[in-house]
């Protein structure tokens, strides 16, 4: 395989018709290097438009889902990123380049010393991965500028809107299987929160997340 005629391919045929057109995201895809971060039994699928499989029965989100929400999320270099689900780090290599600090949460051992080793190995020192269940929320640091849900939530908790900034954004895919939503909150005051809601899509549920229950008459 070609590998730079692969992540050319990717980049052209997959991301920027998903409208993705912010150049900087553009040239960043081809400076973290996605490979680096796939497990070695699906490197033949790298650049391909699947869901990549990791351990556990988790995996990596298409790279165009990934693109278009870091476009959305307009990160700047002095924020501080939470990630709740590292996966394989390569959602966080990339944040960590246009932010000042990704913190990414990881409810699963096996798959955070798969981030570590991956982020290790591709340089980036500005990414700190914390073992724990932050499905519900997480305090520790907070409050975040960004905050980004790599998994599927049937809503986000009241936890997570309090924990960003005036100003900031969470990145969130919301709804029940198959019927998901990506979208971009941002809170615009103490108490007031815009939704835009960019595009449909079915992602795995996030491991840990809180169920809404439901009653059957």
């Amino acid at each position: 395989m070609n590998i730079e005629q692969a992540r050319f391919n990717m980049i052209e045929q997959q991301i920027r018709p998903w409208n993705v057109l912010d150049q900087e995201v553009l040239d960043l895809l081809h400076v973290v290097k996605r490979e680096q971060f796939v497990p070695a039994a699906y490197q033949n699928l790298a650049f391909a438009d699947v869901e990549i499989p990791l351990p556990g029965g988790e995996s990596m989100l298409d790279p165009k889902v990934e693109a278009r929400v870091l476009q959305e999320l307009n990160l700047k270099k002095h924020e501080n990123v939470l990630e709740i689900g590292a996966g394989s780090g390569y959602m966080a290599a990339l944040m960590a380049h246009r932010a000042r600090h990704v913190t990414t949460v990881e409810i699963s051992p096996e798959i955070k010393a798969l981030a570590e080793q991956n982020l290790a190995r591709a340089g980036i020192t500005n990414v700190t991965v914390v073992e724990g269940n932050g499905a519900a929320g997480w305090e520790q640091g907070g409050p975040f500028d960004v905050i980004v849900i790599s998994g599927g939530l049937e809503s986000i908790p009241e936890a997570f809107l309090k924990q960003i900034k005036v100003g900031g954004r969470i990145a969130a895919f919301v709804g029940r299987s198959p019927a998901m939503s990506a979208v971009i909150v941002t809170r615009v005051s103490e108490t007031g929160y815009d939704t835009v809601k960019l595009f449909e899509t079915n992602v795995k549920l996030l491991s840990g997340a809180p169920t809404v229950s439901r009653f059957t008459f």
